[in-house]
């Protein structure tokens, strides 16, 4: 933090500022205002953040109940669904002579939809890979540049953050991809492709009801970029959907969608065909992932826990890695693996159904609409740690 916010009797912490707080694993006290049901629902988690949740109800005819719970050496942040109430209540913690005192820019909605760029590492045949990490939702996504073209990969509904992305670093976005028909949060792919006028691509296994023009990706049938130096290689691996397609990159990383995450593994079931899919999501998981190279780096399309971030703020991990630590990845009794990935499975997404209706186009929410849709975590695996 700068030493101006620093001096502010009560000041507003951007979702940037507050990201770099919990990748950092910096300390700071969290009073999270919203209501009981939203606050058990989703919270800000970090390794140092200490979190409470009080109603703003419960505070309008006065602070003292949070001030009793409130450390006075701590950086304290205030937060709520949109802002206005986090930032009232922190303005009267903030008459009270305690310092260091925040509230969050945009509330819960805002740090939703944040997207955090960073680099994840340089390309042999030359260019550089970035992942974006949507920290409050635990989304990440994609971009491959390579000479003055990139590739975007799981894009997130906010593209404008892509946008920019290109223009800063003199890139053209020539192919918008996802890994598979998105059922935790809609898509922004077909958006960035017409905004970039970039083709977009999907598996045609997912896209038996999608009312929209897209480009079919065919196993082994790779995309160039970078004057035809990097090659995107599409790996058909059915299971979270019978569509899912992961990606070579370069020969280097391998974006795994929400097939295999750090900690855990994808659910077959938000299409309702847990039963169906499981041979597929182990054939994958254990066949296809298990005759690749050990040195490649998986890059999934979410995370369930900050604890999965490097000291970077990136999400990856060798594969080799994954298949030595990776709970899904050591279940060598296939009964046992069935009644892990059909049973007992976490919550599924908020409003997932709508949202798989939404990226096929089905139907068409307005941006507030959308944004209440995706609010929440994104459940895609079948553990979350």
């Amino acid at each position: 933090m700068s030493e101006e916010m620093e001096q502010s009797s009560l000041t507003k912490m951007t979702p940037h500022e507050l990201t770099q707080i919990v990748a950092g694993h910096e300390e700071l006290f969290v009073l999270d205002v919203r209501n009981e049901t939203e606050f058990n629902d989703w919270k800000i988690e970090g390794e140092n953040i200490e979190i409470i949740n009080i109603p703003y109800f419960d505070l309008l005819d006065g602070i003292d109940p949070a001030l009793d719970r409130i450390p006075d050496h701590k950086r304290l942040l205030v937060v709520c669904a949109k802002e206005g109430s986090s930032q009232f209540i922190g303005e009267q913690i903030a008459e009270t002579g305690r310092e260091n005192i925040y509230y969050l820019e945009g509330g819960m909605k805002l740090w939703s939809e944040h997207l955090e760029p960073v680099k994840v590492g340089e390309l042999q045949s030359g260019g550089e890979i970035y992942q974006f990490v949507r920290m409050g939702k635990g989304c990440l996504s994609y971009m491959v540049l390579s000479e003055d073209e990139a590739v975007v990969i799981d894009t997130a509904r906010m593209i404008q953050p892509y946008i920019d992305f290109a223009k800063k670093h003199n890139v053209q976005i020539k192919h918008v991809l996802d890994t598979h028909l998105h059922a935790d949060h809609i898509s922004g792919g077909r958006d960035l492709s017409q905004a970039a006028g970039a083709s977009y691509w999907l598996p045609p296994k997912d896209a038996d009801e999608v009312t929209y023009p897209y480009n079919q990706l065919v196993e082994n049938e790779d995309l160039l970029i970078g004057n035809g130096k990097v090659k995107v290689h599409p790996i058909y691996t059915p299971g979270h959907t019978i569509g899912s397609t992961s990606f070579l990159i370069d020969d280097q990383y391998l974006l795994t969608g929400d097939i295999l995450f750090i900690a855990s593994i994808g659910r077959p079931d938000l299409a309702g065909k847990a039963e169906d899919w499981v041979s597929d999501l182990r054939n994958s998981l254990y066949e296809l992932y298990g005759n690749l190279p050990e040195q490649l780096v998986v890059l999934p399309a979410h995370f369930g826990n900050v604890t999965e971030l490097d000291d970077q703020g990136k999400v990856s991990a060798k594969l080799g890695d994954l298949f030595s630590h990776n709970p899904g990845l050591n279940m060598a009794d296939e009964i046992e693996f069935r009644k892990t990935v059909t049973e007992n499975l976490p919550p599924q997404p908020n409003a997932y159904q709508e949202i798989r209706q939404t990226n096929m186009g089905k139907i068409n929410p307005d941006e507030e609409q959308q944004r209440e849709m995706e609010m929440g975590p994104n459940r895609c695996a079948v553990q979350d740690k």
